[in-house]
């Protein structure tokens, strides 16, 4: 399973000062990816004064995560696997309590341990065959949430076995943007985007009054959109392989890998989450994308505040049932 790697949506703005309101927006680089930040406010000063509070619970939640960073937690969490059981935050430990339970409705399709993973498959255009199926198998002998050890009453988490890791790749965008905007409603600031490497939580309106514009890049023509989706409160996170895949025997593997067998996904190059929670929507598009039409939207039937579209590899669009986007037309 690989979290995925490139922008695919962007924001569209009209106008940046009316009605007594200023936008500003700032990009830096956090968490290993790029975060654009987009504020709201009654004037400049309060706009980037807001943005630097973003940055900086963006970087709490790093330090905090980030399993290459040596000194966070989860970086003790791995560091003792199959040593000891490791004291964590709170906040730690229940973000590894819903990323469990989403292991656990997928079969492992979605896993948190993925970090432990073989990098076997290479997608830089040096593969010239298949691994094997044993190269394959041995790839993932470490991945298995099930060897995930949680302890509620210690607030500890123990991996299993020796090797064992922990990554939170799929879910830590998401669920720092989804921190910043509560942070920002909470200080008065009504608009704003906080969109971590496609992850994107979106509230309030524009200066001019009007939506929020999400652009959707297109798969397979990545210089056009695919379509454009007005947003209020809400979140939308894409996973995609348009840019880094392999193909053999006419067969399609996109780097996305299925940490239950070690094969990489195919079938879907795009998966588009809509709902109200950028983590939720994270988890969802990255496990729709190895799950596949079927079973990925029987899982997302279980989540009825959220909706999807899927591009299949073979061109076709699918929605959600419960697809609540009026105006939205996809254009391939």
């Amino acid at each position: 399973m690989s979290k995925h790697l490139f922008l695919f949506l962007f924001l569209i703005t009209f106008g940046f000062t009316s009605h007594g309101q200023v936008l500003r927006k700032r990009t830096t680089l956090l968490m290993g990816g790029r975060f654009d930040i987009t504020i709201v406010a009654k004037d400049s000063l309060s706009a980037e004064q807001n943005i630097d509070i973003v940055i900086a619970e963006i970087t709490r939640i790093e330090n905090l995560i980030s399993d290459w960073k040596p000194t966070s937690q989860v970086s003790e969490v791995n560091q003792n696997a199959g040593i000891r059981p490791v004291k964590v935050d709170k906040e730690v430990f229940e973000l590894t309590q819903r990323a469990i339970r989403f292991s656990e409705m997928t079969n492992g399709g979605f896993d948190i341990s993925f970090a432990a993973m073989d990098r076997i498959w290479k997608f830089d255009g040096s593969m010239t065959e298949m691994p094997s199926a044993e190269a394959i198998k041995k790839s993932v002998e470490k991945v298995g949430y099930k060897n995930i050890i949680l302890d509620s009453v210690q607030s500890t988490i123990f991996l299993k076995l020796k090797g064992m890791k922990i990554g939170f790749g799929a879910l830590g965008e998401g669920y720092a943007t989804d921190k910043c905007r509560a942070i920002m409603l909470a200080k008065g600031i009504n608009a704003g985007i906080v969109n971590g490497s496609g992850d994107m939580s979106t509230w309030g309106k524009q200066p001019s009054g009007k939506p929020w514009n999400i652009g959707i890049t297109n798969p397979f023509h990545p210089d056009k959109l695919l379509a454009v989706a007005p947003l209020g409160q809400e979140a939308v996170t894409t996973s995609g392989s348009y840019e880094k895949f392999v193909v053999f025997d006419g067969k399609r593997y996109s780097h996305i890998i299925n940490p239950a067998t070690g094969y990489p996904a195919t079938g879907l190059c795009s998966v588009t989450v809509f709902g109200p929670n950028a983590e939720t929507a994270n988890g969802l598009s990255t496990s729709l994308m190895v799950l596949e039409k079927t079973a990925g939207l029987d899982l997302l039937n279980q989540f009825p505040d959220y909706s999807c579209v899927m591009i299949t590899d073979n061109g076709n669009v699918v929605k959600s049932k419960n697809f609540k986007i009026k105006k939205f037309k996809a254009r391939l």
